[in-house]
């Protein structure tokens, strides 16, 4: 374990490489959590770290797509309902898992949400020329929130992975504009994570210390690792992800 300014030093790097991420791939979560484990804390504690540092860059990614969002079907917004309260049931399951079971799930969820990470763009580009159906009806839509429902669920209680998941949902209702969907996807990221990361605060579940260093990271991510993500080009930090996701997976298996 690394201690004093190292430490610190780790955490910020982890949330400015997230949110750098985060402006051309996603999967920077896949990034904080383990860096967390890795730095002493255990599984519950990392998790909920992690969120609260990270969910400002949730906010950033759904302005960023303001425009999209003008036009978007009022309808659409009752969506943020099952999102607040998946969020917030998500996060309270997290706060009374032991330790020692998230430990065992942990492998599994990050290995989840790597291989969802894998498959995000090919099913972001058979949603994008998918169309046809009346996907508007009633049960449709029912479907639909119950369907968001359950990942907002899992958003609160992990979060890695929830993108490609809430795209499909946003499918089952006929959204074919992926910029749309984008949008969309990052407001109701905003909602699950924001109502966790005020969970996990109030439930005294963070290291503060950590948080501050790994915001303070993810934000002069968002401004300037923009950039030098996009030099380095899409293909490349995808594969430094699921690079990650793979072998902290791989490494938890190992050891339990």
């Amino acid at each position: 374990m690394m201690h004093g300014a190292l430490q610190y030093g780790a955490a910020f790097g982890a949330g400015f490489l997230a949110c750098m991420v985060n402006s051309v791939a996603g999967g920077g979560t896949l990034l904080t959590f383990p860096t967390l484990i890795w730095l002493g804390l255990n599984s519950v504690t990392a998790n909920a770290t992690s969120t609260v540092a990270i969910w400002p860059g949730s906010l950033g990614g759904a302005f960023g797509y303001r425009k999209e969002l003008e036009g978007v079907d009022r309808k659409m917004l009752f969506l943020a309902l099952p999102s607040l309260l998946g969020g917030i049931g998500g996060a309270w399951l997290l706060r009374f898992t032991p330790p020692a079971v998230f430990d065992k799930l942990v492998p599994w969820l990050i290995l989840f949400a790597t291989l969802l990470f894998m498959v995000q763009e090919p099913v972001q580009r058979w949603l994008k020329g998918s169309s046809g159906g009346d996907h508007h009806g009633t049960k449709w839509f029912a479907g639909a929130m119950l369907f968001q429902f359950f990942v907002s669920v899992y958003g609160g209680y992990f979060g890695a992975g929830i993108g490609i998941l809430m795209l499909a949902a946003l499918s089952i209702l006929g959204v074919v504009d992926i910029h749309l969907m984008n949008g969309m996807k990052n407001f109701f990221a905003f909602c699950i994570n924001g109502v966790a990361a005020v969970y996990f605060i109030v439930a005294g579940m963070v290291t503060w210390p950590f948080v501050l260093a790994m915001a303070f990271g993810a934000i002069l991510g968002g401004v300037l690792g923009a950039g030098v993500a996009r030099r380095i080009g899409r293909a490349a930090v995808r594969k430094i992800v699921i690079g990650v996701g793979f072998a902290m997976a791989a490494s938890l298996f190992f050891k339990h």
